[in-house]
């Protein structure tokens, strides 16, 4: 190397130092470090440093881009490799961010941030690479061996109070309040319920799994809302299909429906509300809100309306709407289902369900009621001043709205 040991040591100026910069950029991705680099080159370390890491040592000076630094490549695993552990290593010693470290690598901050207090010397806090690997090598292999299964007195604790019926929620915290010194006695309320669910590995008794409040023996998957089974055997057409002219309001015609149900859930009043113009008409339920009873409330309540008030309707996705694909077909209305646990695709229903409740209270029996009273509530609500109709009246609007 030309520039082992630099024999003119006086000051040069940025310029005068640019081939012993292209010397220390190549040892540097050769894996030299920054101490050596500049020792072979012949600058200072504070020098390498300003290089390396992009900055002018002179505050009326514009900053120095940093140098290229060679990354190792990551390959398709998503774990960290050897060689990214020795970047780690290398660029801790010399007081870098996390932040650059993980920039330099392609990583997320908080990837090195995790690998470096995951895996530094428990003692003495320090870093080192290769160590680091064996523990992440050695923490990897799955399935891990249970907690409960290797303490035979965590596990007879366990076992014990789940005989009593509790909970593993109360397990856990009971083995906290018991063994606050013991951290081997603590554990999480999943980790119970996975030693209960579990087959074949002699954990915990079979038995005791009868002792939770669900009463299974093994845990019932759940599916996500876009691999859920068909809930209708009419497919159903979803809100986002509705047409625009009903979102604006601009058109009357288009509804919002439900149903508020009574004491024990064996009573109910159907809802339908005008998105419009607000306007409310009831559904007489007398017996049951069964698919059936709501498709003939729902088709006789809407051959009352005018054709240009039959656009659409929306629903949510409740089993009474089973036969809406025999509504369509007599009344020519399409109907629309709101996405899963979205009430607010309702809004207005739901805030007219919220009004009626002040002549239906929750917890009374819906079926006394008659048509008559219903159509009196209705009206009623009808002929009230809306401030979200500018003070007009749900009649007035849509006696205004028909009339154009």
């Amino acid at each position: 190397m030309d520039f082992e040991i630099r024999g003119d040591r006086t000051p040069q100026g940025p310029r005068k130092l640019s081939r012993e910069r292209e010397a220390y950029s190549r040892l540097v991705q050769q894996g030299y470090s920054n101490t050596e680099a500049c020792r072979i080159v012949g600058v200072d370390r504070r020098t390498g440093n300003k290089w390396r890491n992009g900055r002018s040592g002179e505050r009326n000076r514009k900053p120095v881009p940093p140098i290229h630094v060679v990354v190792p490549a990551r390959g398709p695993s998503r774990y960290l490799s050897e060689d990214e552990r020795i970047h780690i290593a290398d660029r801790l010693r010399e007081k870098t961010t996390v932040r650059a470290i993980a920039a330099e690598l392609g990583r997320s901050p908080s990837t090195v941030s995790r690998e470096i207090r995951r895996n530094r010397h428990p003692a003495s806090s320090v870093y080192r690479p290769h160590a680091a690997q064996a523990r992440a090598d050695a923490r990897r292999p799955r399935p891990k061996p249970r907690k409960i299964l290797q303490d035979p007195q965590l596990r007879e604790a366990v076992q014990a109070m789940l005989e009593e019926k509790w909970s593993p929620e109360q397990i856990c915290q009971a083995l906290r309040q018991r063994f606050p010194d013991r951290p081997e006695m603590h554990v999480v309320h999943e980790t119970v319920y996975q030693a209960l669910y579990v087959q074949g590995r002699g954990q915990l008794r079979r038995e005791l799994a009868g002792a939770l409040r669900s009463g299974r023996a093994r845990r019932r998957p759940q599916r996500q809302a876009n691999c859920r089974q068909p809930r209708f055997t009419t497919p159903m057409v979803m809100i986002s299909e509705r047409p625009a002219e009903a979102a604006d309001r601009a058109v009357p015609g288009h509804w919002e429906g439900d149903l508020i149900i009574g004491k024990d859930g064996r009573s109910a009043i159907g809802t339908l509300v005008e998105r419009a113009t607000r306007y409310v008409m009831l559904l007489h339920l007398p017996g049951e809100h069964s698919a059936e009873a709501v498709l003939t409330a729902l088709t006789a309540t809407a051959r009352t309306l005018p054709a240009q008030l039959m656009r659409s309707l929306t629903w949510d996705q409740g089993s009474e709407m089973a036969r809406h694909g025999e509504f369509t077909l007599a009344t020519d209305i399409p109907v629309y289902f709101c996405d899963p646990a979205s009430p607010w695709q309702r809004g207005s229903n739901e805030n007219t369900n919220g009004l009626l409740r002040q002549y239906f209270p929750k917890g009374t029996d819906l079926s006394v009621h008659s048509p008559d009273h219903l159509a009196a509530v209705a009206d009623q609500l009808n002929r009230r001043p809306r401030k979200t109709l500018g003070w007009e009246t749900p009649a007035e609007r849509l006696h205004r709205l028909l009339a154009a």
